[in-house]
């Protein structure tokens, strides 16, 4: 679930895949918790054949909408990142240097370091791309979206930020920023996917991440040496974009999987 606010000050529209909804329309719940709570009654046991029509219609709403970007990179972050912050004026350096680069910037859609990144795209004039999901309390599409897809499900979702994209570029964040991170890792480590850098932004916040992860988990062995190698953590915007353009995925990406 997504919610917009009207230009003239309307009560805000929730928005449900490509669906805009208001006033007593609005759900209780949204599509991924139907799907995935087991409380309550059983009769939804008998409609999940039909939701698989909804899941492959969002994969192919999504493949149509991006099969024609060009290089693309994903940014992540937080959506509590102040507008007048440090980290938002990083972002908005990234997605500006990624445009000037020739990439596509594509992100959560949502506001913080989100809006950001797409913020500096659009300036460059390169492809800002958001893809949104259905969430109880999230904002809607940030303003400088030029291409936006709602999405229902986090897996559909999570798919077009790994296919379309050459590598993630990740500003500091919370649980989400967390989530796609470590599922970029293990993607990378099982090497599901090849030439994918994947870029930390801002060492102050990641250094505490990644002096557990050698003290703990590589001290356990339940990670090893090489795999604390596929993360890059910089501060340099310049940086990001060289790793970027020196990773090679975009030779790969003519490879359909």
């Amino acid at each position: 679930m997504t919610t917009t606010q009207d230009e003239d000050g309307a009560q805000p529209a929730y928005r449900k895949g490509p669906v805009q909804l208001r006033r007593d329309q609005v759900p209780g719940e949204t599509t991924d918790q139907r799907l995935l709570d087991s409380r309550g009654p059983h009769d939804w046991v008998h409609t999940d054949p039909w939701r698989v029509l909804r899941i492959q219609s969002e994969f192919v709403e999504g493949f149509g909408a991006l099969a024609e970007l060009p290089r693309a990179v994903s940014v992540f972050g937080s959506a509590r990142t102040p507008v007048d912050s440090a980290e938002y004026r990083t972002g908005v350096a990234i997605g500006r240097a990624l445009a000037e680069a020739g990439y596509a910037v594509i992100t959560g859609g949502g506001p913080g370091a989100m809006r950001a990144a797409n913020e500096g795209a659009c300036e460059a004039g390169g492809v800002s791309v958001g893809l949104g999901i259905e969430l109880p309390h999230e904002q809607g599409m940030n303003e400088f979206v030029d291409l936006g897809i709602n999405f229902r499900y986090f897996f559909a979702r999570k798919t077009m930020f790994v296919k379309y994209a050459e590598g993630f570029v990740v500003l500091p964040g919370g649980f989400g920023t967390f989530d796609e991170l470590f599922e970029a890792l293990t993607l990378v480590q099982t090497r599901k996917v090849t030439s994918f850098p994947i870029v930390l932004v801002g060492s102050a916040y990641w250094q505490g991440l990644l002096d557990w992860l050698r003290s703990s988990a590589l001290a356990q062995g339940t990670i090893g040496e090489a795999d604390l190698d596929l993360l890059t953590v910089t501060d340099d915007v310049d940086e990001v974009v060289r790793i970027i353009v020196g990773s090679g995925r975009a030779d790969d990406r003519a490879t359909d999987g």
